[in-house]
């Protein structure tokens, strides 16, 4: 079986820090047991590499390790190789249905038996030998550690692209919302299997940042950064697709009802009532080129805009009331948009009547303000009330 990394290789990394190799006679203190869950498919030609390192440090650390490798029925000859080992330490769990990295390691979750709880990624890009780290933050008070590239410390391959590169730092701008860390895509983290099983049924994740779920879902405040070098994979693709790119939009979407609830509404409808503006000037320009009169522009591109300000409202915004009556939601949405059209105007008409010295526009903003207020109140309390017991919930739920 191939080796893992020596010494000097491994302090080239950076992770000399944590490698297994410690020759100090000071005692180490104990770790707790721990379950290291890696997600695969098609991954047979490195976990040779991950066992052996995995191996030594659980000998060189006296470490109760297990491993669980959920795999996603690969055909690749991990079944195979996995049988031929006959290490108990090394449980494979196949899967053939509901695959994906995020469920795989929702299944190594329920599995997992030790007390602290380490993911990280088949493909050696993430080094074992900072999984004594991860595990000592632990022990010391943190809620979560996570392998980063972006601290003191931390780095990446020279030949990670500027398209990786790109993706990542668009990613964790997105996910801002949620936590502080520095790099909270990285797929290599440890929490205690206690902080996980309270939040248990509440993880939906989609996609492969399960990272960032566990974060949010678990309520993870103290959370330790540990700086690991980010090594391209050793053998196999990449998995990261455009169809991964679009699933994490979703996941960050599902985290946002999560946790801010009637909020993410707001600004669902907020940012549909932006789309429907443009939608509106579109098609008012567009009938007007067209030669339509201006009064019959007007109207048809209100009308226009209304509907596709509900469709998207109804798909998005209010998500989890759309088993309701599509038709009696809709006329509910028109009266809402018509009773705030008269706050903005009346709002509009007496902060200039009142105020002359104020600027129309200022006025305007004014009732604007008022009547999208209105608008938003009415149907997220009254048009889309139908699942209204369980907002979140369902609105996570059929989050796509």
């Amino acid at each position: 079986m191939p080796q893992g990394p020596t010494e000097s290789q491994t302090r080239k990394e950076g992770t000399a820090i944590h490698q297994r190799g410690d020759k100090s006679s000071l005692p180490r203190p104990a770790l707790p047991a721990i379950s290291v869950i890696v997600p695969t498919y098609r991954e047979a030609e490195n976990l040779p590499f991950l066992i052996d390192r995995l191996s030594d440090l659980r000998r060189n650390r006296n470490m109760d390790l297990e491993l669980l490798i959920m795999d996603d029925d690969s055909g690749d000859g991990t079944r195979e190789l996995i049988a031929g080992l006959g290490e108990a330490w090394i449980k494979l769990f196949t899967r053939t249905t509901d695959r994906g990295l995020s469920r795989a390691v929702c299944d190594g979750l329920k599995h997992a038996r030790g007390d602290v709880i380490v993911v990280m990624d088949a493909d050696l890009s993430h080094p074992p030998e900072c999984i004594p780290a991860l595990v000592e933050a632990l022990t010391s008070g943190h809620d979560f550690a996570i392998g980063s590239r972006y601290v003191e410390g931390g780095s990446t391959s020279d030949d990670w692209g500027f398209f990786r590169w790109m993706n990542s730092k668009v990613a964790t701008l997105l996910a801002m919302p949620f936590t502080s860390v520095r790099d909270p895509m990285s797929g290599f983290f440890a929490l205690r299997r206690s902080a996980y099983e309270q939040a248990a049924e509440r993880l939906n994740p989609i996609g492969y940042k399960i990272g960032l779920e566990l974060i949010v879902k678990c309520e993870c405040e103290r959370i330790k950064e540990i700086p690991f070098h980010f090594c391209d994979r050793n053998a196999g693709e990449s998995k990261l697709t455009f169809a991964e790119q679009a699933r994490y939009l979703r996941h960050i979407r599902r985290l946002f009802i999560h946790k801010y609830g009637a909020w993410s509404n707001l600004v669902h409808f907020l940012a549909v009532g932006g789309l429907g503006s443009i939608v509106n000037l579109g098609i008012l320009t567009l009938l007007i080129a067209l030669g339509f009169g201006i009064k019959v522009s007007i109207g048809a591109a209100i009308a226009i805009s209304m509907v596709f300000n509900f469709a998207l409202n109804r798909r998005f915004t209010f998500s989890g009331a759309r088993k309701g009556s599509l038709v009696k939601q809709f006329f509910g949405y028109v009266g809402a948009c018509s009773l705030g059209g008269l706050l903005n105007y009346f709002v509009t008409s007496e902060v200039t009547s009142k105020f002359p010295a104020v600027y129309p526009q200022v006025a305007a903003l004014a009732g604007i303000i008022a009547g999208v207020s209105v608008n938003f109140l009415v149907n997220q309390f009254a048009v889309f009330k139908s699942d209204a017991s369980d907002t979140t919930s369902n609105a996570e739920e059929a989050a796509v």
